[in-house]
Parts: C-alpha cells; structure tokens; sequence
C-alpha cells in the first residue's frame, strides 16, 4: 500500500511539480491550498507525512502544525520555507516539525528528506555513533553558531545539496532525528567526545 502525503501550499504551480514529484517516487498525494482544509481532511483520512509551506494567507505553516501535533503527536511534519529564516525554522522544529527544506528544492533533497522523515526511527540507521569526519564537524560547529544550509553552503564553497546531504549524515551519526534542536542539545554534551575521537 502507497503511504499517502498531505501537501499543504498556496501556489498552484508549486502544488503541480511536488504532486507529480511525490507520484512518481511512489507515494499517494493529497494537495491542498489551504492550512484549514488540510486540517479538516486529516481528522478522517489517513495520512503517514504532512509537507506545508511555512508562508500562506490565514492559517500559516507553523500555526498548522502546532495543530495538527495536537490531534497526530505522531505524524511526521516537513515544513518548507523560502525565506531562508533560521529563526523561523527553529521556531518550526520547536512546534514538533521534523525538519525544514529551503527553497528552491532540490528533488532528489527533497526526496531524501521525505524518505528521511518516513523513516523516523534514526536509531537503526548504519551511520549512529559512527565518528565524524573533519568536514562534518566543521559543518556541525557552523550550524550550532546558527548558520543555515545557504550559509553553510556559501561558507565552504559547496551546493546546498552536499550540504543537506552531509547534515543529514551528521544527524544519523549522533543518532538524532532531524531536528537542528536535537542536534544542537546532543552536540553541546558530544562534542568534547566527538573531537576527541579524530
């Protein structure tokens, strides 16, 4: 059985290219444009990944998920922001949300990110306790002084994508799920452990 996706944004054309995306990785989508009729849809319909924008007239992205974490605890929650706002986005996994993506996506982040997500448990994932390499520590000191993937990427002269390739490696070795709140709480206690291990 397909798992099926809510996929909450207000622009047409982004609501299009995410719904052919997620149909042809195999999932079953549902689209909407509003944060209100997603909520109304997944107090009766199954649904095993909500994706929503974070900026959307009436009932905003954060709003929604504060919401639906009330009725779903469990569901996982992507939250999408085009503003490259770190403060947004950590207010976002504060609300429970299991990561934040940037636009412009990236498909095949995007679809590791949606994997990711689906996945939940990242105890059982080969990379936990592995060591960190040189340039993931580097990477994870710059996201503990709050820079963003775009700052990151521009800071080390790298795609975004290798970037959020190389945090997600970063997360599966401290054995967190993917939150930046989580990884800064670990690090700051695993870090001495972790520097010390190069």
């Amino acid at each position: 059985m397909k798992q099926h996706i809510f996929f909450v944004d207000d622009e047409p054309e982004v609501q299009k290219v995410i719904d052919r995306t997620l149909e042809q990785a195999g999932f079953k989508t549902s689209c909407f444009s509003r944060a209100s009729d997603c909520l109304e849809q997944l107090r009766s319909r199954p649904c095993d990944l909500l994706i929503t924008d974070v900026k959307m007239p009436g009932m905003d992205g954060i709003e929604l998920l504060t919401k639906v974490k009330c009725i779903i605890p469990s569901l996982p929650v992507l939250v999408i922001t085009g503003y490259g706002d770190v403060p947004l986005a950590v207010a976002a996994l504060k609300a429970g949300a299991s990561d934040f993506i940037e636009k412009p996506l990236n498909r095949q982040s995007f679809l590791s990110a949606v994997e990711f997500a689906l996945k939940g448990n990242t105890r059982s994932h080969p990379l936990v306790n592995k060591v960190l390499t040189k340039t993931e520590l580097e990477i994870l000191r710059l996201i503990l002084d709050g820079k963003s993937k775009k700052d990151i990427a521009r800071l080390r002269n790298r795609s975004i994508r290798t970037i959020e390739d190389q945090h997600r490696h970063i997360l599966h070795k401290i054995g967190v799920d993917n939150s930046i709140d989580l990884v800064k709480q670990v690090a700051v206690v695993r870090l001495p452990e972790l520097l010390a291990n190069r």
